[in-house]
This record gives C-alpha cells, sequence and structure tokens, in this order.
C-alpha cells in the first residue's frame, strides 16, 4: 500500500549533541533515521558536499559518532514522499519468521528473496516489516545484512546499546555464524579451511561483483562436509571473516560453486537442479552463537530449511539431520 505525504519546506540548520545512545553509529545511518524520508542519494550528496558537519569539521558517510559529537544538520526539502506499507502477505511472513527475542534483540530465519532493507528500487525489507508490525517500538536496526536471496539467521537490535555491542562483537569476530550450502560435485578431503583475499570490482555494465585477489581484504572460510554424492555435496560453512559474498566466492574458488547461484555459479549444474525443482540459491544462515559478555550466557540458535530445500535435498539422496 502507497500513501502520500507533504512534507514543509526546507526547514532551518540544526545543531544536535550526540547522546551516549547515538554513540558508534555511522553518521549515514543516523541522518537517515533524522532525515525521514531522504534517499540515500541525498545523504550521500549533503556528507559529500560537506553541507553536514561534526564538531565543525567535514566528515565521511562511514564517519561514526562519539558521544558530546556535535552535528550540523543542513535544511533538506524532501517535497512528496511516497510511503510503501509492506503486504500484509509479508508482514505475516516476517512476524512467523522470528526465532528468539529479549529485550536487547530478536533473531528472525529470514526468507530467500526478502531484502533486509528498502533501497536500489525495492519498496521495502525485513527491517521495514518489523517497524510497520511494532510501531511504538522506540529502537529497531540491523545487526548485520544477508544476500536477498539467503535465507537464515537475521539479527535485529532493539537497543542502541546492543547494537554497538554486537557490532563489537562482529568486529572482534566472537560471534560464531554458520552456513549450509550445496555445492556442485563431490567434496573431497574432509574439512578445509579456505583463505583467500578478496576484493569488490564493478563492471561496465555497472554489476557488483566480488573476485579472488591478493589486493583485496583477508577472508577466510572453513568448509565442512555433510553429506555428499557424485553431484552435488551439502557443507556446512563457518565465516572466519565477513566479506559481501564472501562463501559464493569462496566456494566457486574451489571449483564447487553453490546451487542457485547465477553470478557465480556453474550455468549446467544450475539448469540441473533447477530441473530437480530448485528455485532458488541454496545457501542459508543455519546458526548463530555468542554472549554479550564474557560471563554471560550463550545465545545460540538456529534456523530450520525450508520445506522446498528440504524435499530437494531428499531428491538428491543427501541425508542430513539438523
Amino acid at each position: 500500500m502507497a500513501t502520500k505525504s507533504s512534507n514543509p519546506g526546507p526547514s532551518e540548520v540544526k545543531l544536535v549533541t550526540i547522546g551516549p545512545e547515538q554513540a558508534g553509529q555511522r553518521i549515514d545511518n543516523y541522518l537517515l533515521t533524522r532525515l525521514k524520508g531522504a534517499p540515500r542519494s541525498l545523504i550521500y550528496r549533503i556528507l559529500r558536499k560537506g553541507e553536514v558537519r561534526v564538531n565543525k569539521g567535514r566528515i565521511k558517510a562511514p564517519y561514526r559518532l562519539k558521544a558530546g559529537d556535535e552535528v550540523r544538520i543542513p535544511p533538506v526539502r524532501l517535497g512528496e514522499k511516497t510511503v510503501t506499507t509492506p503486504a500484509e502477505r509479508v508482514l505475516r511472513q516476517v512476524e512467523s519468521a522470528i526465532l528468539y527475542e529479549d529485550k536487547r534483540i530478536l533473531i528472525l530465519n529470514k526468507p530467500s528473496g526478502l531484502a533486509v532493507h528498502g533501497g536500489s528500487g525495492i519498496s521495502y525489507g525485513v527491517i521495514e516489516a518489523l517497524r510497520a508490525l511494532r510501531p511504538d517500538a522506540p529502537f529497531l536496526e540491523l545487526v548485520h545484512r544477508l544476500d536477498r536471496d539467503t535465507s537464515g539467521c537475521l539479527v535485529i537490535a532493539k537497543k542502541r546499546s546492543a547494537l554497538r555491542t554486537l557490532h563489537e562483537l562482529l568486529r572482534e569476530n566472537r560471534m560464531d555464524k554458520y552456513y549450509l550450502a550445496l555445492l556442485m560435485g563431490p567434496w573431497q578431503g574432509g574439512a578445509w579451511r579456505v583463505e583467500a583475499s578478496l576484493k569488490k570490482n564493478v563492471l561496465a555494465s555497472g554489476e557488483r561483483i566480488v573476485r579472488v585477489d591478493e589486493t583485496g581484504k583477508a577472508a577466510a572460510s572453513l568448509f565442512r562436509p555433510l553429506a555428499v554424492n557424485a553431484t552435488a555435496s551439502l557443507v556446512e560453512v563457518k565465516l572466519e571473516t565477513g566479506r559481501t559474498h564472501q562463501i559464493r566466492v569462496h566456494a566457486a574458488h574451489q571449483g564447487h560453486p553453490i546451487a542457485g547461484d547465477e553470478k557465480y555459479g556453474d550455468p549446467k549444474f544450475n539448469k540441473q537442479l533447477r530441473e530437480a525443482g530448485l528455485k532458488r540459491l541454496f545457501l542459508h544462515a543455519h546458526r548463530l552463537v555468542f554472549a554479550f559478555d564474557d560471563d554471560g550466557p550463550h545465545i545460540d540458535v538456529s534456523a530450520p530449511l525450508d520445506t522446498h530445500l528440504q524435499t530437494l535435498l531428499a531428491k538428491l539422496n543427501l541425508e542430513f539431520h539438523e
């Protein structure tokens, strides 16, 4: 459902002092929250032109705010905007996908095909659906992201303090993330650690792609076979770093691309699996393990494979018990 509303003309310059709850947030994300309805292109433009200042100095989008920072927010004209409410079907889908919730976080089993947030031609995603479901929630923010076609465990912070802590855990590799992937061909040799640096590239067509490149950022993935036959291998992958498309590129680099991967996969294998009933990328974030502090209890959450993927594994005679 889409409704139109008019925003008033440009406001005056605002000077805002950052408090403890905003500390640690990226300036671009902070501005998106402050300037409701502003497109990301506008946010990045006013940052690039130096219209946004922190402590009277120019900053870039990745800058993380500190308590006590004084932020200059320029007047902006948003004009008429269209607010899109997620379809009722999507709201029900997201609500039923919640696996775990406490006062600080919630973890849901993100469906394949649903983006984590709106943008780039996508009206809405998981976070917009959650905010629509819980309009009175004071704070709901993505802790990390999953590709649109990847399903599984996605963490949402309900407090700014929880978001800061979880980002610290991710930076320090203290959140264990496990994925299930169906790969082309028989995996050989048991568990294997793939260590290959990755670099983002933009093709002449404008498509973004990641390649193995020694000048890129360090990346490591631990592959462990769970079920193997001549056609395909079901593996568990533990991420040691969190680079864009990391598992997909590392799998292809080993000669075992992921089933259903249109960007890095094998066309012949993908066609074979489509004929067997696969309609999506077979990559699933199936388990998260972490603790908020050293003395606290571990949060250990698993997201079951959907029926579609379970049926495919049965057709391929790849026995697997979650």
